[in-house]
């Protein structure tokens, strides 16, 4: 704990949990956000002037420009797992270190996957809205027929620590587990992810029944999943995407479930979002939730002691647990 004469000051730039605004408010001067106000950038910058750090989330586009006109930065720190707002290369350069806070949401992040999967397969929202409009009159046979999970093939989109928490829950289900990665896992990760068979790109388009997207956004990945992925997939096959907006083409997705190329999407991220696609809110075999895969307060709470975590030990002169651009540390002017 510092002295409050030796007390940096920090932006908090969204708002947080009263507990962790207590915590760091032993190491530093805070200027917090609990309005929960997205700076415009000019803002941005004018409140990041005479701080030492600043807590944030993806909302934060942090870039050369940025960090020109805040010479005192020291850290960045989201409390999300991914930090595509971040430019690495441009924090190194500026000797600014950038953290995430990765591993506290893996669980909970596949558990709405699955909550995604199984809604989007057996119709869930689609058939609520119709009873909810009173359309509902008698049982029939053939009344919102759905996909079967149990005994079908799961294809999982890169089988990081979220894909294998994913691919562990199908064990249940009695289901094949088919992913596709940069590189092949080795034989007792895949052994404990219900025995995953790595394949092909295209082989796993083309052979799961169901296909759930976990990769992080860089821009290589951007469009990964286009018009031409969705064309190799079963017309009966569901996709699922928690990852990033950007890795799925939106505009060929909405023409692929609107011409029923593949039976139903669960979707928890969007390109542009919060300003996502209107198309979408005309199908009725998509699910949509506003980017809410890791919202539980347990794993929320979590995420930002992370990130508080890591702010408080670069503070304190040691190396933040989840430090992302180790090369910042040759021109920081931190003693770490």
């Amino acid at each position: 704990m510092l002295n409050a004469q030796s007390k940096p000051n920090l932006l908090v730039a969204r708002a947080i949990f009263p507990e962790i605004l207590e915590k760091l408010s032993d190491y530093f001067v805070l200027e917090t956000n609990q309005e929960d106000r997205i700076f415009p950038s000019q803002e941005l910058v004018q409140r990041l002037q005479g701080k030492f750090g600043m807590l944030c989330t993806s909302s934060a586009k942090v870039n050369s420009e940025l960090l020109n006109a805040c010479p005192e930065l020291r850290i960045v720190s989201t409390l999300a797992v991914g930090y595509d707002n971040f430019d690495l290369a441009a924090c190194s350069e500026a000797g600014v270190l950038a953290t995430n806070a990765p591993d506290v949401l893996n669980e909970t992040t596949a558990d709405f996957a699955w909550a995604l999967l199984m809604a989007a397969a057996r119709r869930v929202t689609e058939s609520e809205h119709w009873l909810r409009a009173g359309k509902w009159e008698k049982w029939s046979i053939d009344c919102f027929l759905g996909a079967d999970l149990h005994g079908s093939t799961l294809g999982i989109l890169g089988m990081g620590r979220i894909g294998q928490a994913v691919a562990r829950r199908s064990i249940g289900f009695g289901m094949k587990v088919i992913y596709h990665n940069r590189s092949r896992l080795g034989p007792e990760i895949e052994d404990a992810s219900n025995n995953a068979e790595y394949v092909s790109k295209q082989d796993l388009f083309a052979q799961a029944d169901h296909l759930v997207i976990v990769v992080p956004y860089s821009p290589e990945a951007h469009h990964l999943v286009g018009a031409g992925e969705l064309a190799m997939m079963k017309p009966s096959a569901c996709l699922v995407n928690v990852a990033r907006g950007g890795i799925v083409d939106d505009v060929a997705l909405i023409a692929a479930l609107k011409e029923k190329k593949i039976a139903a999407a669960g979707l928890d991220v969007f390109e542009n979002e919060p300003r996502f696609h209107p198309d979408f809110l005309e199908l009725e075999n998509v699910v949509l939730t506003p980017h809410i895969a890791s919202a539980s307060r347990k794993t929320r709470l979590a995420m930002a002691h992370r990130a508080a975590d890591n702010l408080i030990a670069a503070v304190s002169g040691r190396m933040p647990l989840d430090l992302l651009n180790s090369a910042s540390l040759r021109k920081s002017a931190l003693s770490l």
